[in-house]
């Protein structure tokens, strides 16, 4: 068995500089945002470990038993000897894939990538030693900005899975897409797990769940403000706002300031007003047509896709093919 080796390309100061970046550009626009990846401190991703195991939240279960229906077929469909997962976190349901393409008698490299070195060497570790015939080999980067330190030699596929393009306004897909689809070989494949255009009534409530662990994840990204830039936000303050916008077809989060106040981020040297009722957007989560999401890859260069969605047709894993 090979050592499980780490790559480090966002040092924990390059981190911090980015988020520095993102709270003054987006607490100085209006309507104010913050990007959703500064969720993810330890306790945001225990907060989002925990949504997953929610009653109303449909999408990591339904993408996990897709995993499961069509691990094998995906398999045979790529024979990939190298399976780079871009956002890994836990690699979860990721574990269904390389039981599958090991079995399978292809895959040689499992390449996962995460924004938090702690996060993914634990997952590294633990990983090697479930499949001690496969090298593992984590990135530490963005995920926006990592493409370029893909390793080669030999077939690769990308996976993209767990709703997370749903992220990305549309530009931002455009360009990410093409990104992948550009270090890709012609034949290499990229598989995408991506939520449905379905009833607001059950889409909402698994951004608003009952129990309120939603809200508390949502209010955690001003926890991190508060954390590492020295800001002083009342977290207890904001209510956590959760909406179906039926014209961009995308769950939007907000934080909703419940008063007038004032909030200093000595990190960033900046004092923030917020008044009675403003909302700040913290997350999209765009739905997907698997007709929309096929033209979508076909215009970054992808081509004659394989779909499996569930029975209620919830959520999709789309096998592209590189043009």
């Amino acid at each position: 068995m090979s050592e499980p080796t780490l790559e480090i390309h966002l040092a924990p100061e390059q981190l911090l500089g980015n988020l520095r970046e993102d709270a003054l550009i987006g607490l100085k626009s209006t309507p104010k945002s913050l990007p959703p990846k500064w969720f993810y401190d330890a306790r945001g991703s225990e907060l989002f470990e925990e949504i997953t195991r929610l009653p109303e939240y449909f999408p990591t279960r339904t993408e996990r038993e897709l995993l499961r229906a069509s691990a094998a077929d995906i398999a045979e469909a790529t024979s990939a000897q190298i399976l780079v997962e871009l956002g890994s976190g836990s690699s979860e349901k990721t574990r269904l894939l390389l039981g599958a393409l090991t079995e399978h008698g292809t895959l040689e490299r499992y390449v996962p990538q995460d924004v938090s070195e702690a996060a993914l060497a634990s997952a590294v570790g633990q990983l090697a030693d479930e499949f001690p015939s496969l090298a593992v080999h984590g990135i530490v980067s963005d995920f926006t900005d990592t493409l370029h330190n893909l390793p080669r030699g030999g077939t690769r596929m990308i996976a993209f899975l767990g709703g997370t393009l749903g992220n990305l306004v549309p530009d931002e897909r455009a360009e990410f897409l093409a990104s992948i689809a550009e270090v890709l070989d012609e034949g290499e494949q990229l598989l995408l797990g991506v939520g449905l255009v379905t009833d607001p009534a059950v889409l909402v409530p698994a951004y608003d769940d009952a129990a309120g662990v939603t809200a508390q994840f949502n209010r955690n990204v001003l926890s991190v403000l508060n954390e590492q830039l020295g800001a002083d936000f009342d977290v207890d303050r904001f209510r956590h706002v959760a909406l179906w916008d039926e014209t961009n077809e995308w769950i939007e989060m907000r934080l909703e300031a419940a008063e007038a106040m004032s909030v200093c981020l000595p990190g960033i040297g900046l004092d923030v007003r917020f008044d009675a009722g403003e909302q700040m957007r913290t997350e999209i989560s765009a739905k997907f047509r698997v007709e929309g999401i096929g033209k979508e890859l076909d215009a970054a260069g992808f081509g004659s896709d394989r779909v499996w969605t569930d029975p209620d047709e919830r959520f999709a894993l789309i096998l592209a093919d590189k043009k």
